[in-house]
């Protein structure tokens, strides 16, 4: 008999692929991929860890079928006419999946294997710009340079957080930009003190600073059409 997890009426129903995935992908959220390994989402499930490799062949599947679902979240591109919304539209809902799986962005760009899913994405992506008439040389520039600024801009608040993880009220931010305001006095470093201040005040708009590169980007790739 299979293994399986307890629904929340208590009664066991069977351990399926798609449970394991998502029970990994909340593992990896509360804390990291360090803390990902066979033993420890077992006891999440409340299994065995040798009965989760009836449903992932290792721990690299177990990573790609996470990675998959946190790709699900994510709007792929179709091209209706507008390249640069449906571009915008793609990285935004990629800023917002990183955000709430911190771990991802950086997982997703180092995998020397991609998934299906994750090649029709990439495809998609391509596939927008090429209809648009972007060269194949100005497509993948393209690409590379868009998602380049999400993945660059996504560590960054990552590296900026003190726990790890983005706050998703925006007032942790707040807190860490007064942290950092308090190491610089104002006769020596006037610049850096003067950002830190507007980072400080309440209601800053960090999604507003992630727009405005982004359409900076895109107005500068619609110039080479």
């Amino acid at each position: 008999m299979k293994k399986s997890e307890k629904n929340e009426a208590g009664i066991r129903s069977p351990l399926a692929r798609d449970s394991v995935l998502r029970a990994a992908v909340g593992l990896l959220d509360e804390s990291g991929i360090d803390s990902l390994s066979m033993r420890a989402l077992g006891k999440r499930l409340g299994v065995e860890a040798m009965s989760l490799y009836n449903h992932v062949s290792n721990k690299e599947d177990l990573l790609d079928g996470a990675l998959d679902l946190v790709l699900e979240e994510i709007a792929i591109p179709a091209y209706d006419g507008s390249w640069k919304t449906a571009m915008r539209e793609r990285a935004v809902s990629a800023r917002l999946a990183f955000k709430r799986h911190p771990w991802a962005s950086g997982l997703l760009d180092s995998r020397v294997s991609s998934s299906p899913a994750r090649l029709r994405y990439y495809d998609a992506i391509l596939g927008v710009l090429r209809q648009a008439g972007f060269t194949l040389p100005l497509a993948a520039r393209a690409y590379s340079l868009i998602d380049s600024y999400v993945y660059g801009f996504c560590r960054q608040s990552l590296n900026m957080s003190a726990s790890g993880e983005d706050s998703q009220d925006g007032d942790s931010q707040e807190l860490r930009a007064q942290d950092f305001q308090a190491q610089l006095p104002p006769d020596s470093f006037p610049h850096l003190a003067e950002m830190a201040a507007l980072a400080s005040k309440e209601g800053y708009d960090e999604e507003g600073d992630f727009e405005f590169g982004l359409d900076l980007i895109l107005q500068g790739l619609e110039s080479l059409l």
